[in-house]
């Protein structure tokens, strides 16, 4: 019997999905070298590898069987095919530009332990979605909103979340289209760098953003009585500031947020909130031209910069931090641990906190591979993100659970569902 890759599910899955993938039909304790490559949209190639050694049976489960060292990984990973791709180029980073095509996953079988490896063995390829059939992706330009409303098959109405990112600005999708797998009707918001909105990040007016909850409050498929909102990196302190200014807000999620304004002049109405003050002299550069900007921004809780603090003690909403305790792009715990004891100050309830050691800035949603470098549009240079990418990638697949209980728990009244079949 020749080997060949045997996978579950066998062509396609979500890309949030575990995948188990096994090898049968290889020789009594034989030893091979399995690789995964995947393209992204611009061609970029992503590769990971590990070393095992078949069972007497001549079976190689990946859940069973542990990595040997000399791959990308070591020990027993079933997913660390996937979570351990890196690109082959530096400062690459894996982004999901069109969600309505799957990523194609290619996994190869070659034979021994040599570099380059030997003989190839037996290969497969398997599509990651993005899309669960039936989740609708309708494009949204309503008077000043730039979005994509992504609807769960069915009957609505859904618990609505608003989807924020950080300072890369344009329209990312994907982690707004696999949230609306589980349930909520979710609407992408592009805030800067995106068609005629503005290029740069000079100054943001919150009447923007109010505009986009108004139209999710009134949507017929979106629930009400409020919102969700979830965003990472600087797209967490605009949810924190419509959370605190906006009506309509139930429940805020931010991953690597900032409880002060950052980057840009925030204003809304006769409210204007400065951006934190920085000190690029507080800028590590190592000898590969990779910037440490982790020490950069000024201390909210001092001197002026106490303007650019926001009253986050004003918001109706519950409030959920995410937490990479090594995020290496500014200091995450420090600021949910101050925007915590500033809800309790005012007599709001105590958010919740959960803190993820070896977690770097970009938490994305599970499978992704931890970025550990890659260039910021601010600083104009790569700069480290953080993270271990073991503990970065198990650290995805909790709070991505989290997440969604704490919408479910706060949008509908009810527990979490866990159903996510194509």
């Amino acid at each position: 019997m020749a080997p060949s890759v045997r996978l579950s599910p066998d062509t396609r899955s979500l890309f949030d999905e575990p995948l188990a993938i096994a090898v049968q039909g290889l020789g009594p304790r034989q030893q091979v070298t399995l690789q995964t490559s995947l393209r992204d949209e611009t061609g970029e190639l992503f590769q990971a590898c590990a070393r095992y050694q078949a069972g007497d049976d001549g079976e190689l489960d990946l859940a069973r069987c542990p990595a040997l060292p000399g791959g990308s990984f070591s020990g027993l990973e079933p997913m660390g095919l996937l979570w351990a791709l890196q690109p082959q180029k530096p400062f690459r980073r894996l982004v999901k530009k069109d969600v309505q095509s799957p990523f194609l996953l290619q996994l190869e079988v070659f034979d021994g332990h040599g570099d380059p490896p030997g003989r190839l063995l037996a290969q497969a390829q398997h599509e990651r979605a993005f899309l669960r059939d039936g989740v609708r992706r309708v494009p949204v330009r309503e008077g000043r909103i730039r979005a994509t409303l992504f609807l769960p098959p069915g009957n609505g109405p859904f618990p609505g979340i608003i989807d924020l990112y950080g300072t890369g600005g344009g329209l990312p999708e994907y982690r707004a289209c696999l949230l609306a797998n589980y349930g909520f009707a979710v609407l992408a918001l592009a805030f800067y760098s995106y068609e005629d909105l503005p290029k740069d990040m000079k100054e943001f007016h919150l009447e923007y953003f109010e505009e986009a909850v108004n139209y999710m409050l009134q949507h017929t498929q979106v629930k009400g009585p409020g919102i969700g909102l979830l965003g990472i990196s600087k797209g967490g302190d605009l949810c924190i500031s419509m959370a605190s200014f906006l009506k309509g807000i139930s429940a805020t999620a931010l991953i690597n947020g900032s409880v002060a304004n950052v980057g840009a002049v925030l204003r809304y109405k006769d409210v204007t909130i400065p951006p934190l003050g920085v000190d690029t002299k507080r800028i590590k550069v190592n000898k590969s031209g990779i910037a440490d900007i982790v020490d950069a921004l000024n201390n909210p809780l001092e001197g002026p910069d106490r303007q650019s603090f926001i009253p986050l003690e004003k918001a109706e909403s519950r409030f959920l931090f995410i937490v990479g305790q090594d995020d290496r792009n500014w200091k995450s715990e420090f600021f949910a641990v101050e925007g915590s004891k500033r809800l309790q100050a005012h007599g709001k309830e105590k958010p919740e906190i959960l803190c993820y050691p070896g977690a770097g800035h970009y938490i994305e949603p599970p499978f992704f591979p931890m970025c550990a470098a890659s260039m910021h549009l601010l600083v104009g240079k790569p700069v480290v993100w953080g993270g271990e990418p073991k503990a970065h990638c198990e650290a995805q697949i909790d709070a991505w659970q989290q997440i969604r209980a704490f919408f479910h728990k706060h949008l509908t009244g009810k527990p979490s569902a866990t159903s996510n079949k194509l």
